[in-house]
């Protein structure tokens, strides 16, 4: 399978924090999607970028929180990950960038 330009648009960003940390040492690795994309996208794009063979694709959406900052009221964005399951043996260093 080839790369294309649509991959990178799936992909927006890895997720680096504590509990994704934690993830993936079990072998699954989190990722920011885009709102549209969908499980078998998301699964397609990182198999193709990554060269990886992947066993499962989670998705959740974080509602956007309103926030305050310096007494200006606002509100975040909604953010939709994907938590990728990879086959035994299998890894993506998210440290390293594409």
């Amino acid at each position: 399978m080839s790369v294309n330009a649509r991959d990178y648009d799936v992909i927006v960003a890895p997720v680096i924090t504590e509990k994704a940390t934690a993830a993936s040492e079990h072998g699954q690795v989190v990722f920011k999607v885009r709102k549209d994309a969908t499980k078998p996208q998301v699964k397609a794009a990182v198999e193709r970028l990554f060269g990886v063979k992947v066993t499962a694709v989670n998705t959740l959406v974080r509602k956007g929180k309103a926030k305050t900052f310096r007494g200006v009221r606002g509100r975040q964005k909604d953010l939709k990950k994907a938590v990728v399951t990879l086959a035994p043996g299998e890894k993506i260093d998210v440290t390293t960038g594409l």
